[in-house]
């Protein structure tokens, strides 16, 4: 009808004010992207964040562009004025260049100073910048380098297999590391899309208790197992329904690690095609000639029951 498809003037202003949307890509995982619109969001707002999460050459390079910058912004002020630098040399904006490098870094060898007010008051405001900057600095990569990181393998796929007469999910976690982590704790979770009866739509999450959720010294190797009953939010679930669901095991181990006495923590998730029914883990452990080996070259082996 002609009502139906007839528009006014104010129906048109929406899309001429919203035509470009903020939005922004965010990376969950090496199969879910979500993006992100109507948040705006801008880099000053959050710098120690972006400067303790950039990689370290992005860091260092753009640490090195400011030093760059800012020297070059300081020689410009010192070349606006007559005879700003006593002994300057090589003469031109270089020498005031070298000359704002002693300045920031605070270093100051002597043959060059400022010789009129001007200058002083130039450097002045340049050694406030270069020690708070230096000071800044030094906060961030020392808040970088004693971040605690955990190095907890996890096997590329968990298992769904009988113990002790009960069906049991399994997942293999390891300390790469191979020093102590005092008292961690794991905990299991099921993600996955339902529908309820009045048409809601929601991602919900489901606590999947284990046997063991706690180890006191997590050294070498950890089994967490979740069993399958009536009570588990799994029962019944296939891997066609999981599927279905677009449900997601995700993993989260901390604890205390025992040479820096800091807290840290380490996540993994499986897609369904990564649960694997009716399989085992191939062992580790081994004796020979009455000693104890492990072999983490088969950490990831899974063979059919």
């Amino acid at each position: 009808m002609p009502h139906e498809t007839s528009k006014s003037p104010h129906s048109e202003q929406p899309a001429e004010h919203h035509a470009a949307p903020p939005h922004r890509r965010i990376v969950l995982d090496d199969r879910h992207h979500v993006t992100t619109h109507g948040l705006r969001t801008y880099f000053w707002h959050d710098i120690y964040h972006i400067a303790l999460t950039a990689k370290w050459p992005v860091f260092f390079g753009v640490v090195a562009l400011l030093f760059l910058v800012l020297n070059l912004g300081f020689a410009l002020l010192f070349q606006m004025g007559q005879h700003a630098i006593a002994n300057q040399a090589p003469a031109g904006l270089l020498g005031a260049f070298f000359f704002s490098v002693e300045t920031l870094a605070t270093v100051g060898y002597g043959d060059m100073h400022p010789a009129t007010l001007y200058g002083h008051a130039i450097a002045t405001g340049e050694i406030f910048v270069g020690m708070s900057g230096i000071a800044l600095t030094t906060g961030m990569i020392f808040a970088r380098f004693s971040r605690p990181r955990a190095r907890i393998l996890f096997a590329n796929n968990a298992v769904v297999r009988p113990i002790d007469g009960r069906l049991t999910l399994m997942v293999r976690a390891a300390n790469a590391r191979q020093n102590v982590i005092v008292e961690a704790k794991a905990r299991m979770r099921v993600i996955r899309s339902e529908t309820t009866p009045e048409g809601f739509f929601s991602r919900k999450v489901h606590d999947l208790p284990l046997i063991r959720d706690q180890h006191p010294a997590f050294l070498l190797s950890w089994s967490l197992m979740h069993v399958i009953d009536e009570n588990s939010p799994l029962h019944g679930e296939t891997l066609e329904s999981l599927e279905a669901s677009n449900a997601e095991l995700m993993l989260m181990v901390e604890g205390l690690d025992e040479t820096t006495m800091q807290p840290m923590q380490a996540r993994r998730s499986w897609p369904p095609e990564s649960i694997l029914y009716g399989h085992r883990y191939v062992d580790l452990l081994s004796v020979q000639n009455g000693e104890t080996h492990i072999d983490y070259a088969k950490f990831n082996e899974v063979v059919p029951l």
